[in-house]
């Protein structure tokens, strides 16, 4: 391969990567962009466990083998097969070197160090291919991983030079992937309360709109539970704000718990003393007994005076549900009503027949045309 080749596939894998919207796009787009550009018939990126002490395959692209995966759930492998991700870049570091490519081949000689590897020797004669480049990705200084490449049984083996060019294909997939953890960040920080570690307020409404979009086209029931947390005001005036805080974070840990009761429920913090649990699909009586033990642990802490919950589903009597702001507001009333009664149960809007108090609080028109109907307007009201 020429040198502008070269480059504009160094560009093409950057490119790709760049574009990538997830960590797996960007995984794909590394093992795709090293495959075409070192004349693969297929590639994996790995990355190195070191707590479980394994390589664990994230990809696999091109002409995979019977039982390989393009994204695999259990494909690892011990790294003590692998040596050189362990210990053979330490010893090139120790000495003052970088970490290069090399090539092993079906005949077992390879190029490049570290030289001849028999698990990849049996592999590639197992799955009918001739010859592998493996390139280690170092990501903040420290072994992250490999790239590997390999060539069908009868194309040219790699070569040195290939080995090489895999070397710089590896520095450039390693920038990707740092650039992907730095999105991944910000979009975990963008959707996660700092405090307590739950979702946030726009995380919820991301995924609330998303429902109620799947529920007005299929159906789907979508439940909220409104929390909230009695007698932070207190704690905070008596004992101070870090105590408040931690009583903030241990009531979230209480509600992940209880959240997880219900598959797939999305536990959140709304802000301040409210929280939330969304649940798309379960049945409303999985959601209820969740909250329901969400209320009997909370009264049990030790801090705080409990929690004033309200349920509103899509599978109860409480008409159309067209919006999320709807579903919200009718959950909303019946926490309002949970901590106008006082009580530690749930109250689930809908359930109190025609007329619901519930229900007829949440769709109260606005005081005035010009005021948009938000959550907590009716906050503050006598009880």
């Amino acid at each position: 391969m020429g040198e502008n080749r070269r480059l504009a596939a160094v560009v093409a894998l950057a490119q790709g990567m760049a574009a990538a919207h997830s960590p797996r796009e960007s995984w794909r787009a590394a093992a795709l962009g090293a495959c075409g550009a070192l004349e693969g018939s297929f590639a994996a990126l790995s990355v190195w466990e070191r707590e479980r002490g394994r390589l664990r395959v994230l990809v696999n692209v091109g002409e995979r083998s019977p039982g390989e995966e393009e994204f695999p759930e259990g494909e690892a492998y011990p790294v003590h097969q692998f040596p050189e991700i362990a210990e053979f870049l330490h010893e090139r570091w120790a000495s003052g070197g970088e970490p290069d490519a090399w090539v092993e081949t079906a005949e077992g000689p390879a190029e490049g160090r570290p030289g001849y590897c028999h698990q990849r020797v049996a592999a590639l004669r197992r799955r009918g291919r001739g010859s592998c480049v493996v390139a280690p990705i170092v990501l903040h200084g420290r072994a992250w991983g490999e790239l590997y490449v390999a060539r069908s049984a009868g194309a040219t083996l790699f070569g040195r030079a290939d080995a090489d060019f895999a070397t710089v294909l590896a520095a450039v997939v390693a920038a990707g992937l740092a650039q992907t953890e730095r999105l991944e960040e910000a979009h975990r920080l963008a959707f996660t309360d700092a405090l307590t570690g739950l979702a946030n307020r726009r995380a919820v409404d991301v995924r609330l709109e998303e429902a109620i979009e799947r529920h007005r086209e299929d159906g789907v029931v979508v439940s909220l539970v409104v929390c909230d947390l009695n007698g932070l005001k207190r704690v905070n005036d008596t004992l101070g704000h870090a105590v408040g805080d931690r009583l903030l974070e241990r009531f979230g840990s209480v509600l992940s718990l209880c959240g997880a009761m219900v598959p797939g429920a999305l536990a959140a913090r709304l802000g301040g003393d409210e929280f939330c649990l969304l649940a798309v699909g379960p049945s409303v009586e999985e959601v209820v007994k969740a909250a329901d033990e969400l209320c009997r642990r909370a009264a049990g802490l030790e801090l705080g005076e409990g929690v004033a919950c309200g349920v509103a589903s899509t599978e109860d009597a409480v008409g159309p549900v067209r919006s999320a702001r709807r579903l919200f507001r009718l959950a909303d009333a019946a926490q309002y009503r949970a901590k106008a009664l006082r009580t530690d149960h749930p109250v689930v809007a809908g359930r109190e027949g025609p007329g619901d108090p519930v229900v007829r609080l949440a769709d109260e028109p606005s005081p005035t045309p010009e005021a948009p109907v938000e959550r907590r307007s009716f906050r503050g009201r006598p009880r």
